[in-house]
């Protein structure tokens, strides 16, 4: 499998904001490991626009298309945010038959749900992983910020601080981010701070077993459907006209492009025909692996 060239695809920080620049293969290979080797997956989205007052439109699309793709491959997949993004990742997931979203707004009740709704313990931490894919995560100082600088705790439920917990318990834990102040994105802390020196101390601390940083954090989501697709030798990942259906759906659930703070069909800045063009490629680079 050719992780170098699929890390090229959705990883090459062509957009200049120096995480995706410390993405390496084999983080691709780590999480594709971590993937098949667990039954029940927890994956938890959701990064609020505190200008815009509105849930963001990255973070949601990625997953819902790695949920549905871990559920097409005979996993249990569950998607959890907070109170202020459930009604966006409710009906993305709704737009293309994904997972059910769950609304959670403490770690105690993340870990609920990757225990499988029971209290945590050992006992119930086989099997268990849970996935952060642009979700905020807490600095050093226990604060959270978005890329500019600014504290937006106030708008971020500390769903991060259930990393802490899952791997006290042997709980893995996958972060897909792209700017580096999402959750997982710790693990990455120290090429980070040297790339970014004059943001490190907005840099998150949350650790994470395998860390997957991204152009966009989408794209690394559907990178990761694609690596389930290549390892069953079956596409598992979006389907024609699914981007444009999952950010409809987001937009009329109040969603705003998370660059612009305005409700467009584009994430981070990148129109939606880019996106498709992206989507492509991807798809492509499983097409060449395994063809089918």
């Amino acid at each position: 499998m050719n992780f170098a060239a699929l890390q090229s695809i959705v990883a090459s920080d062509s957009r200049s904001r120096g995480a995706p620049a410390l993405c390496r293969p084999e983080f691709l290979r780590g999480a594709l490991r971590l993937l098949t080797e667990s039954s029940r997956i927890v994956i938890i989205t959701g990064f609020y626009v505190q200008d815009a007052g509105a849930p963001e439109t990255d973070g949601p699309p990625g997953a819902v298309v790695l949920g549905r793709a871990l559920e097409r491959a005979g996993k249990s997949a569950v998607l959890l945010t907070d109170g202020l993004n459930y009604d966006a990742l409710a009906a993305c997931s709704r737009s293309v038959g994904g997972p059910a979203a769950v609304r959670a707004d403490s770690p105690g009740e993340v870990d609920k749900a990757a225990a499988g709704g029971a209290e945590f313990g050992e006992a119930e931490a086989g099997g268990a992983l849970l996935v952060f894919i642009e979700r905020p995560g807490h600095a050093a100082d226990g604060r959270y910020y978005h890329m500019r600088g600014r504290d937006i705790s106030a708008v971020a439920a500390p769903l991060d601080r259930a990393a802490d917990s899952a791997l006290a318990r042997g709980v893995p834990v996958l972060g897909v981010g792209d700017g580096g102040n999402e959750a997982g994105m710790g693990a990455l802390y120290e090429g980070l701070a040297e790339k970014m020196p004059g943001y490190a101390c907005c840099l998150s601390r949350v650790p994470a077993t395998v860390c997957l940083p991204a152009d966009v954090s989408n794209w690394g989501a559907y990178a990761l459907a694609a690596l389930l697709s290549a390892s069953g030798r079956r596409w598992l990942g979006l389907g024609d006209g699914e981007e444009a259906a999952m950010l409809e759906a987001l937009l009329r659930a109040g969603a705003v492009d998370g660059t612009s703070g305005t409700p467009a069909m584009s994430v981070d800045g990148v129109s939606l025909s880019e996106l498709n063009e992206k989507n492509i490629q991807i798809k492509n680079w499983y097409l060449e692996n395994f063809r089918v």
